[in-house]
């Protein structure tokens, strides 16, 4: 076995482990202080909205020496607005983008551009996007949002219980808002790959938080039928029992997704694909850290205030304490089949006589052993009587 397969085995016994759910308010201040400097940087920086959604100009040229730099001063001149520039090969084509123009801007800085790079104004292509056709893009991004957020939490209170789906509906939130703020400090253009970035790491987030969840139900099903451990106990062995799992999956996920943003937009200069990876890369690693460190303590928080939870939780220290001073020395295997997840009988556990729970050695009764009668005893042999 691998060292990895080890360490996940040994964290799924609970031999080792991390105290995230322990620790959870140093987690709690983290994730505080990164959504303060995702809303910081959108406050601040705001977010470059694409011609998609403000409306403007796209021309994109032909095969052309002119420099990236002199295009972009050639269209913030003739339109009086910012411009973005990218290359769209190795021959020189362009895309200009120019937001905020209308017609008639559109066609003088066409012209422009066509007399500065040397070529017919017929061969330069012109896109015009009126600002009502991005207000119904970003209205259905909005309504999409809405509804499948709507869908995630139905789903998990019928799956699981309430408390679990407000607790990833927050860690949604959360990976979401980090995203659109690293956004906002980057730079980068908001375009319909970015929704549809955005909308994809909805997915992959639910889907970690989904299997912590599915064991946390199962390492806590027989809570209130053991005394070993409370449920923030049991809540962060279930959450370690799944942690090589979560970051296996978001490792794998991350890789395609990096060569994606780092090789694929940064070196190849792919443009939309540099909008859909930065969004992937950042909500999938925002998705990994807080299905571990903030989802799970969140319901260990939720239950905890519930009666029936709060009453066991005091049982159980209570217990503990009793065994630390010595009052209890015998173990409780059925705490532990219950800590570990394995199935317990419907029936209460009915404790042994006296003798025979009494160890050798120890009070155990004095005197010849009596055998107990065989049932096979007598069968198949001749009854005796004569014929």
């Amino acid at each position: 076995m691998s060292r990895l397969g080890d360490l996940g085995a040994r964290l799924y016994r609970g031999e080792i482990g991390v105290d995230f759910v322990g620790r959870r308010k140093i987690w709690y201040g983290v994730s505080v202080l990164i959504t303060v400097l995702a809303f910081a940087g959108v406050l601040i920086r705001g977010l470059h909205m694409g011609v998609e959604f403000e409306g403007g100009a796209v021309f994109t040229t032909s095969a052309t020496e002119v420099s990236v730099e002199e295009a972009r001063e050639v269209a913030e001149e003739a339109s009086g607005s910012q411009a973005l520039v990218q290359t769209l090969g190795d021959d020189g084509s362009m895309r200009i983008q120019v937001s905020g123009l209308d017609t008639d801007q559109s066609n003088a800085t066409r012209e422009a551009l066509a007399e500065e790079l040397g070529i017919p104004t017929d061969s330069l292509n012109a896109e015009v996007i009126g600002p009502s056709w991005g207000d119904q893009i970003a209205n259905k991004a909005w309504q999409g949002l809405g509804i499948f957020l709507v869908l995630v939490v139905i789903y998990l209170a019928i799956a699981f219980e309430w408390r679990m789906a407000l607790a990833a509906l927050i860690a949604l939130i959360h990976d979401l808002t980090i995203t659109v703020g690293v956004y906002a400090l980057v730079g980068f253009e908001v375009t319909p790959g970015t929704v549809i970035g955005l909308l994809t790491i909805l997915g992959y987030s639910l889907y970690d938080t989904v299997v912590v969840f599915d064991g946390l139900k199962e390492q806590t099903r027989h809570f209130t039928r053991q005394t070993r451990y409370t449920y923030a106990e049991l809540a962060n062995r279930s959450l370690n029992g799944t942690l090589v799992r979560s970051i296996n999956t978001s490792v794998v996920a991350l890789l395609p997704v990096g060569a994606l943003l780092f090789i694929g937009g940064g070196l190849l200069g792919g443009g939309m694909l540099n909008d859909i990876a930065l969004s992937l890369f950042v909500g999938l690693t925002a998705g990994a850290y807080s299905s571990i460190v903030i989802a799970t303590p969140l319901v260990s928080d939720l239950k905890s205030r519930e009666p029936e939870v709060r009453a066991q939780d005091k049982r159980v220290l209570a217990k503990r304490a009793k065994r630390a001073d010595g009052a209890e020395g015998e173990e409780h295997p059925e705490d532990e089949a219950v800590a570990s997840g394995a199935e317990a009988d419907d029936e209460p556990v009915e404790p042994a006589d006296d003798e025979s729970a009494a160890p050798a050695g120890v009070g155990a009764p004095r005197g010849p052993r009596r055998q107990p009668a065989a049932r096979s005893r007598g069968r198949g042999r001749p009854s005796g009587k004569r014929r």
